[in-house]
């Protein structure tokens, strides 16, 4: 099940944290009393990250994803204008498990196409 799906911005790229929807908040536990989390995603490689997610004190929630998040960006050389799928899938032995994927957009023969990047750096 689809948890976020956002194109990315200048902001999401160049500093250390990406916002993603406040919808995408139902599917992260928070420890008691934290405004963080830590996910554990599996990326398209198949290597397990994991990223926190941060959420404000007060006021709206705001959550972004950060520790984690920029080596991430540099692992597959994403730009503005790539887009960030964030999956969950529900496992019956293990629970819910979260997936990562970056998609780029390309134009082929006329018709748009987002296609999953692969992973540049190890």
């Amino acid at each position: 099940m689809e948890v976020a799906n956002k194109v990315l911005r200048r902001n999401d790229i160049e500093n250390y944290h990406c916002s993603i929807p406040t919808r995408s908040l139902q599917h992260v536990d928070f420890p008691a009393g934290r405004h963080y989390a830590y996910l554990r995603f599996k990326d398209s490689s198949g290597r397990l990250r994991v990223i926190r997610c941060n959420t404000r004190h007060e006021g709206h929630p705001k959550p972004e994803l950060c520790g984690g998040w920029r080596r991430y960006v540099t692992d597959y050389e994403l730009k503005v204008g790539d887009r960030l799928v964030l999956l969950v899938e529900e496992d019956r032995r293990l629970g819910s498990q979260f997936r990562i994927v970056a998609r780029r957009r390309i134009i082929l023969f006329g018709v748009e196409v987002w296609d999953d990047l692969p992973r540049v750096h190890y």
